[in-house]
């Protein structure tokens, strides 16, 4: 019979989407004093797969990824996701938000973003907040579903999600050693790697 096994540590990254360099900037330093230190910053990719955020956030707008030192557990991704939607809201001028913050996690082998948004393929984790698979790794690149966001689905972040994904490799191996010598406790204190 199987028995339930505490989760490994992931690492969390956000999808900023923004046209206001000020803004991005701020968001940034906030996300860091909320998540700790970012480890990888992406050039900046223009948005142009939609103009779903136009006449909120106007034209020309970028979109960056950013990933944070600290690995964590996978079931904050809740707390994490209202925590950049209240950052964003922070953010607004004239109600209007001036950068989209879309938080996630990936592991060894997959991508995960949070979402507000019910759908089909989410799994609902509470407050609101579900879960969308949108990756898979295998074979040594990631493969997006048909439901993934259309800019993650087109390849334009793929060495940026495999660079991220190499530092979190090296992360949870030093994670694992640890864990097999001092034992399980320290799944709940994973960020000190």
């Amino acid at each position: 019979m199987a028995k339930p096994l505490p989760p490994e540590p992931v690492k969390y990254f956000a999808a900023i989407l923004w046209a206001d360099t000020l803004a991005l900037q701020k968001a940034i330093s906030l996300l860091e004093e909320k998540l700790g230190p970012v480890d990888y910053v992406s050039g900046d990719y223009r948005f142009d797969v939609t103009h779903y955020y136009e006449p909120e956030m106007g034209p020309e707008l970028s979109r960056r990824l950013v990933s944070f030192h600290n690995i964590d557990l996978p079931d904050k991704l809740s707390q994490r996701k209202l925590m950049t939607t209240a950052l964003e809201m922070s953010l607004a001028r004239d109600g209007n938000r001036l950068v989209n913050i879309d938080i996630g996690y990936l592991d060894d082998n997959k991508v995960v973003l949070a979402s507000c948004k019910k759908a089909g393929q989410k799994i609902y984790l509470s407050d609101g907040i579900w879960a969308d698979l949108i990756a898979r790794y295998k074979h040594g690149k990631y493969q997006f579903f048909e439901w993934s966001f259309p800019d993650f689905k087109d390849g334009r972040y793929d060495q940026d999600l495999l660079r991220i994904r190499s530092l979190y490799m090296e992360q949870v191996r030093r994670w694992r050693q640890l864990t097999k010598t001092q034992g399980e406790g320290l799944c709940r204190n994973a960020s000190s790697l």
